[in-house]
């Protein structure tokens, strides 16, 4: 998919909106101390299994992360793309 470079679009930090710059936010690691993975790792622990039925098959692409650079600012923000996309090629 083709996604423009830049993009006018609203900025949080200046309140306005404003040129950015389009970039794919890349996913960082999990943290281990959220609750839930606190809670899956006691689960899982010892010689109990799964705690839950495994899932079948995952959806095979995930929708985009972007992450979108104010030209004016400098400030950056991530939105949740509303779309699917396997290979993502950024155009002027």
């Amino acid at each position: 998919m083709k996604i423009p470079k830049e993009r006018r679009t609203y900025c949080p930090s200046c309140k306005k909106h404003a040129i950015h710059e389009v970039l794919e936010a890349k996913r960082r690691k999990a943290s281990e101390l959220k609750w839930g993975q606190r809670q899956f790792r006691r689960v899982t622990s010892g010689y109990r299994g799964y705690p839950r039925p495994l899932p079948s098959r995952n959806k095979p692409i995930k929708k985009l992360d972007l992450r979108y650079k104010c030209k004016e600012c400098g400030k950056s923000h991530i939105k949740r793309s509303s779309f699917r996309a396997g290979k993502v090629e950024f155009v002027m």
